[in-house]
């Protein structure tokens, strides 16, 4: 689907096969003689013909386009270093460009999926079901597989295309280095996974970022001062009430706070023991239903909002025979 959201403002929806998250929102900026395309989906062919169909339709010339990718997930930058050509830039936040290296993946060129393993198998996750998990994840298998030459853009810094004037706002918390795009003189907030309307971001842990969930919150927090007039979302539709959102999903993450604590009201417990107390939105009559995937990343944001209570006092951490467990103070 294509759509005309705003005077050479386009939004390309690519399908995202068997993920809950259904679609991505590429968006497509006109200027005088170059393009922009914000965010692009998984790396694979279900989501690059879509694509490259549309681009067709809106008359893209590859040759004289450039990329913005919010940030490093792979169905948001998995198709960037197929679409790029020699004579793009492709704009990442400072913070993630230091982190993806030369773009080899979602994470490969640092050993990120053997650390990962290693800190999830402690905090509990059992070690059959967490191999299933990795290797489905769809950041292992569906990321940018070129090294991809990348320009790092500072909190604050402008991105001119067109008529149009975006300032980068660094929102870390969704990843280490998220970053929306602003647009002060139209009052449009290019969200990516910062702000979702239908759904709730997923906020995980990360080894590169001490707190993610108060980071998080903290830049929700940032995002609500901005005068905002449309907001342009990673996912699903578009809306116009931001600082309604904002304070929808503070209050989610509270209740799961509060879930978190209850779990622990019982004695201590790994976060793999904590997750089936929280509440999913997912498709699963229990937490033995749960698609193995899924439990990654309902362990990963359990994990996130231990870490907060940590952070906050309320909640110890302490590792018994290579395990991590968590209980009340």
């Amino acid at each position: 689907m294509i759509e005309e959201i705003l005077p050479n403002l386009y939004r390309i929806e690519v399908p995202l096969p068997r993920s809950p998250l259904k679609a991505l929102n590429s968006y497509i900026i006109k200027g005088n003689d170059r393009f922009l395309i914000i965010d692009t989906a998984f790396n694979r062919e279900e989501c690059w013909q879509p694509t490259i169909s549309a681009l067709r339709e809106l008359d893209v010339d590859l040759t004289k386009t450039d990329f913005f990718i919010t940030h490093l997930h792979a169905d948001h930058s998995g198709l960037v270093g197929r679409l790029a050509t020699p004579t793009s830039k492709v704009y990442y936040s400072e913070v993630e460009a230091s982190i993806i290296g030369g773009g080899i993946g979602e994470g490969e060129a640092h050993g990120h999926w053997r650390d990962m393993e290693q800190y999830y198998s402690a905090n509990g996750f059992p070690a059959e079901e967490l191999s299933i998990a990795l290797q489905g994840h769809p950041g292992r298998r569906y990321s940018s597989r070129q090294s991809i030459k990348i320009n790092a853009v500072r909190d604050g810094e402008s991105i001119k295309i067109g008529d149009y004037k975006f300032k980068g706002v660094l929102t870390a918390g969704h990843t280490p280095g998220h970053m929306c795009l602003y647009e002060p003189e139209k009052k449009v907030l290019i969200a990516g996974d910062h702000l979702l309307i239908d759904i709730t971001p997923n906020i995980t842990t990360w080894l590169e970022l001490e707190n993610s969930l108060k980071s998080y919150l903290q830049n929700l927090e940032k995002v609500y001062a901005l005068d905002v007039g449309l907001v342009l979302p990673g996912h699903r539709r578009l809306w116009n009430d931001h600082r309604k959102r904002i304070r929808e999903l503070q209050e989610h993450h509270r209740n799961r706070l509060a879930e978190a604590v209850a779990a622990l009201e019982s004695g201590p417990k790994t976060a793999w023991e904590v997750a089936p107390y929280i509440t999913w939105d997912i498709e699963a009559d229990s937490w033995e239903d749960f698609p193995t995937v899924q439990k990654f990343f309902a362990v990963g944001e359990t994990l996130a909002h231990l870490n907060y209570l940590e952070g906050e006092g309320k909640v110890r951490r302490e590792t018994r025979n290579g395990k991590i467990f968590y209980s009340l103070i």
